[in-house]
């Protein structure tokens, strides 16, 4: 089914454009909103209709689950099961890029497109002002992927969600570029905590937090959480990595001090290349080469992330 064609709004981040998001939310519309990760296109997560939208508007499969947003750690624990791990993660890292997977209450009223009939949710307290401020005046759980075409490149500015939704969405809530440029970090709190995907928050702190380490969600263990499919975050350019020169088909995305097309960092910082990643990818796409070659990137702190998406945007589709 093809999304119904609409004029796609971009609002201001003022009183006005946070009361018509909030609308628009309310009668079961969806809103690209940003966060500190990338934007989320946003939807009532208790409304069967608009989550569907969500899933329509990107052509997502229905097997893959959605990350729900709120707007405070007690509408959190209105949804999931809490643990004292979950505290202990949401006291040190919360608001944040950080999502938290727990079993979900049997009274959470959510819709089941959002958790794909998995019993357990995806949950996030975002730090994005924006984000929260929208969230508050809505008063209620936005289910919000990244809010671009399904496995395509996620969006870090209002425009990059219009080159993608334009037409499939009712409006953008334009907040900027996003800060940290990589989707949350993913935490599943089962019987053993583990990695579910690695993101803006580095692996690091979070083992520190729980005084464990985590386990590791396998390339064959089944899908549990998003952004777990092995293609994803793709531009419409092939994608080669591990390159220190480009083709001649290709433009070259670098790291580190070397001539290239664009540059993660020139100065090497991780930080600073997750921040650029997913800009970088849509600015080179936009050029339309046959491929981007992609230069070696620390598989290290938030390198982990940036290879990561790289992988997915590498893999065969």
């Amino acid at each position: 089914m093809n999304p119904s064609v609409q004029k796609t709004l971009r609002l201001a981040d003022d009183a006005p454009g946070h009361a018509r998001a909030a609308a628009i939310l309310r009668d079961g519309g969806l809103v690209a909103l940003p966060t500190e990760t990338v934007y989320g296109l946003g939807g009532d997560a208790r409304n069967d209709m608009a989550v569907a939208r969500i899933f329509e508007a990107k052509g997502r499969p229905r097997f893959n689950p959605l990350i729900v947003h709120v707007d405070s750690v007690a509408r959190a624990q209105s949804f999931v099961e809490w643990s004292e791990a979950a505290d202990r993660l949401a006291q040190a890292f919360w608001p944040g890029p950080l999502t938290l997977v727990l079993p979900l209450r049997t009274d959470a009223g959510l819709s089941p497109l959002v958790t794909a009939n998995l019993p357990t949710l995806a949950i996030r307290l975002p730090a994005h002002p924006v984000a929260r401020r929208l969230l508050s005046e809505f008063g209620g759980p936005v289910a919000a992927p990244s809010a671009n075409p399904s496995g395509r490149i996620s969006p870090t500015t209002a425009d990059h969600v219009r080159a993608g939704l334009d037409g499939r969405i009712a409006a953008v809530l334009d907040g900027g570029a996003c800060d940290v440029g990589l989707e949350s970090t993913i935490i599943g709190l089962g019987d053993t905590p583990a990695l579910l995907r690695p993101g803006g928050l580095p692996l690091g702190p979070i083992e520190a937090a729980l005084g464990r380490t985590l386990a590791h969600h396998g390339a064959d263990d089944p899908l549990v959480a998003p952004g777990q499919m092995a293609s994803h975050y793709a531009p419409g350019a092939r994608v080669r990595l591990g390159a220190t020169t480009a083709a001649p088909d290709e433009l070259l995305l670098g790291f580190g001090p070397m001539a290239c097309d664009l540059n993660l960092s020139a100065s090497g910082d991780l930080t600073e290349a997750a921040a650029n990643l997913f800009g970088h990818l849509h600015a080179l796409d936009a050029r339309a080469p046959a491929g981007i070659a992609v230069a070696p990137v620390p598989d290290t702190g938030l390198g982990l992330a940036i290879n990561d998406r790289l992988r997915r945007a590498a893999a065969p589709r």
